[in-house]
């Protein structure tokens, strides 16, 4: 709502859920062909707050891999189409708002508009036998070639809602 909210007032005019050749995006500008995804932090990787449970294991790891996977089908697809496609991280919202608003007013105004990098959480491992120091391998949603890996103290801290 946040987001939503600030666009209007930015005077974006925009459709909810609109279906698209893949899948129906949180916000879509239909006529500019933008699309735009707000991934939870838990759900989609995020770099930043993903924090790998410690039971069940396999099961979300699955999980976060199916979910991965899917958003970089969806991000490829709806380029390879012509689609300008945005995705903000719910932290973003809370933290970035301001800043998140300018991207996706950049993508549909701005002709020279670039996306930004989309890396992802696809896999952590714990290095320690309290499971406290993980080494996270990541991905890019737009390029499979690309692959990072970093080395983070788990902590479950989120962001602060402003």
């Amino acid at each position: 709502m946040r987001l939503r909210r600030a666009l209007w007032a930015r005077g974006l005019r925009y459709r909810l859920h609109a279906p698209t050749p893949a899948g129906k995006p949180d916000i879509v500008f239909p006529g500019p062909k933008v699309a735009v995804f707000v991934d939870g932090c838990q759900w989609h990787g995020c770099p930043e707050h993903y924090v790998r449970p410690r039971t069940r294991a396999d099961f979300w790891s699955a999980k976060l891999a199916g979910n991965v996977e899917r958003d970089r089908r969806q991000t490829v697809q709806l380029e390879s189409m012509g689609w300008r496609v945005i995705r903000i991280w719910e932290h973003q919202v809370f933290e970035e708002l301001v800043e998140a608003v300018s991207q996706v007013e950049a993508a549909v105004t701005d002709r020279t508009w670039v996306p930004t990098a989309a890396l992802r959480v696809i896999l952590v491992e714990s290095l320690t036998e309290d499971g406290n120091l993980e080494l996270r391998r990541l991905v890019s949603l737009r390029d499979q070639t690309v692959h990072d890996e970093a080395l983070r103290v788990r902590t479950t801290r989120k962001w602060s809602r402003k």
